[in-house]
């Protein structure tokens, strides 16, 4: 846990407790659709389950340009 003092303001201490939260939150898993998947270092996420590996963002499994790159091929495939 991160010692915040006074002088870096609560906007701050605010924004670093909500990335904590969703590092550390367990997401669904893709393949096998359980909620086990798991950050395992930086943009690297591992389902407990079933063993994939997953690239995703930093602090979140999925991001909104990796979610709208998603659709795009999607689409892509398609037609």
């Amino acid at each position: 846990m991160v010692n915040f003092s006074v002088k870096y303001g609560a906007r701050i201490r605010k924004r670093y407790y909500a990335v904590r939260k969703e590092k550390r939150s367990v997401y669904r898993c893709p393949s096998c659709g359980t909620d086990s998947v798991r950050r395992k270092g930086t943009g690297i996420w591992q389902c407990r389950h079933c063993n994939n590996v997953y690239a995703g963002g930093a602090y979140q499994f999925s991001t909104p340009a990796g979610e709208s790159a998603r659709r795009l091929i999607e689409n892509a495939k398609s037609k």
